[in-house]
């Protein structure tokens, strides 16, 4: 069973919400397969009060920081977490690296497209606390 097709839940995010209260599972690959746009985010399920998401990485994101943690999880192609201050940390299918809060970061995928899968918080916003989500 595949991904539904996809809502808008606010700028540059969709849905395809997998969670208690729809119990399909959601085919990830299915979901890369639609994800066309650059930094377009696809909401993949809520997880008690979290929401799994995946983002087509592509170029160089805006810098920005976040008021919590934002958790990246390479899981097609690769990319880099730049930081300021900071040493750039490179990822690959199956890495996993945590940008701290107040952490000035981008993601940098130069290599063409790479995917990742974020756990974050309903609300934050994609574009960092700096000024409005895009």
């Amino acid at each position: 069973m595949g991904a539904r097709v996809a809502s808008t839940a606010s700028p540059g995010t969709s849905s395809w919400m997998a969670s208690p209260r729809h119990m399909e599972p959601v085919s990830i690959p299915s979901v890369v397969d639609g994800l066309r746009e650059a930094w377009h985010r696809v909401d993949l399920a809520d997880v008690n009060e979290a929401v799994l998401r995946l983002v087509r990485c592509e170029g160089e994101f805006p810098w920005h920081t976040h008021d919590e943690d934002e958790m990246f999880l390479c899981w097609d192609g690769a990319f880099r977490i730049e930081l300021d201050p900071g040493q750039p940390v490179d990822l690959s299918p199956g890495d996993l690296f945590v940008v701290p809060r107040h952490t000035r970061h981008r993601p940098v995928a130069d290599q063409g497209p790479a995917y990742a899968v974020l756990l974050e918080r309903p609300e934050t916003l994609q574009y960092g606390n700096e000024g409005a989500d895009r």
